[in-house]
């Protein structure tokens, strides 16, 4: 094959030039003659990679100096624990915490945050968001928890910031599966979080945006590592961070840059997304299910209409080098993930696949 694209949902496509320096430098770090596999934390070679990278983070988003940048472990669905028990120390027993449920994730997070204060889903579906003047939010909840991009079910969305409801709120979002695909303003978020596999680099570090006066609130249950005025005041490293894996996300920082930023990775994403949406919908072979205004341009879920079809498709798919298409266990179909790694020139081979695909099978 000559040509390989990889739509896995995460871990997930890197860019090629990212993976060829990783490669070049990994016996010898800028002459350093260690691998960053075996650098100190506390080392000065590493300390640099660390700064650079958050520098480069805080520059892409525009993240305002008042807000902290963490690199943690355990992935973004930790988060859905350690927001709650970093979040709640400032208020009184019975909090409540409102939540926007569109999918998987969002459940998982409905879920895990109800071991720790009582939890309102304001809004939910899973395939068109109800109109925020619709939620149902809840006067003096600890904060509001969304997931604005599902990776599984394929909604994405962001919130209207000029409802009056939302001036005062303290909003969380889970921006997993697509952060640095679209601009948006910090500042009107209390925190922000992402799993690092999908948009960002290798699994094992997850990214945490967090104002300043959020600090400092963690309930007493709340284990050390993860209490993040400790993670802030440490610079990450309170504990052993996941090093590699931050180098890895500078070196994606960088090239993010060099492609023109996040407004570059937004006009592609969303050229991207318009060239498979509308061959799906121009066919009569496949299905799509969520609502044209909340498709996420990041994970296309698609159908065969005739199912008995799935694994004809797959192996063909294979063959022509189009991998990890096949859909999530639980909603099952296919998905292609389409994050900012990923050319213009996989979307176009995926679509002539597509196309050929069911122009073969109605023959």
């Amino acid at each position: 094959m000559t040509h390989i694209y990889n739509f896995s949902a995460g871990p997930a496509v890197l860019p090629k030039e990212v993976l060829a320096q990783a490669a070049a430098e990994m016996l010898d770090w800028h002459g350093s003659g260690m691998s960053v596999m075996e650098m100190s934390h506390r080392g000065p070679e590493f300390i640099s990679i660390y700064k650079a990278a958050e520098r480069d983070l805080r520059e892409l988003l525009a993240v305002p100096d008042n807000y902290k940048i963490l690199f943690m472990q355990g992935g973004g669905l930790s988060q859905n624990a350690l927001i709650p028990l970093n979040l709640l120390g400032h208020k009184p027993d019975g909090a409540t915490i409102d939540f926007i449920h569109t999918g998987s994730w969002s459940a998982k997070s409905i879920k895990e945050a109800g071991k720790y204060a009582k939890v309102n889903t304001a809004a939910s579906s899973e395939t068109a968001l109800p109109p925020q003047a619709e939620w149902r939010l809840t006067p003096g909840a600890a904060y509001l928890h969304m997931c604005t991009n599902e990776t599984i079910g394929g909604v994405e969305y962001q919130p209207d910031f000029n409802d009056p409801r939302l001036k005062d709120v303290t909003l969380v979002a889970d921006m997993s599966s697509h952060i640095l695909s679209r601009q948006i303003d910090v500042s009107k978020y209390g925190v922000i979080f992402a799993g690092a596999q999908k948009n960002i680099g290798p699994a094992g570090v997850t990214i945490v945006i967090i104002r300043d006066d959020l600090l400092g609130k963690a309930l007493p249950i709340c284990p050390s590592a993860f209490d993040f005025k400790l993670v802030a005041d440490n610079d990450s490293m309170y504990n052993t961070p996941p090093t590699y894996g931050i180098y890895i996300a500078g070196l994606v920082f960088q090239w993010l840059k060099q492609q023109g930023g996040v407004a570059e990775m937004e006009r592609r994403a969303e050229a991207k997304a318009k060239l498979l949406y509308d061959a799906l919908d121009a066919s009569d072979f496949y299905d799509t299910r969520v609502a044209p205004a909340n498709r996420s341009r990041m994970n296309v879920p698609f159908y065969l209409k005739d199912e008995s079809r799935n694994e004809a498709f797959l192996a063909g798919a294979k063959a022509r080098g189009l991998l990890q298409l096949k859909g999530h266990k639980s909603v099952g179909g296919m998905r292609a993930s389409i994050y900012n790694a990923m050319p213009i020139e996989g979307v176009q081979a995926l679509v002539t696949y597509l196309n050929e695909f069911a122009a073969n099978a109605v023959k």
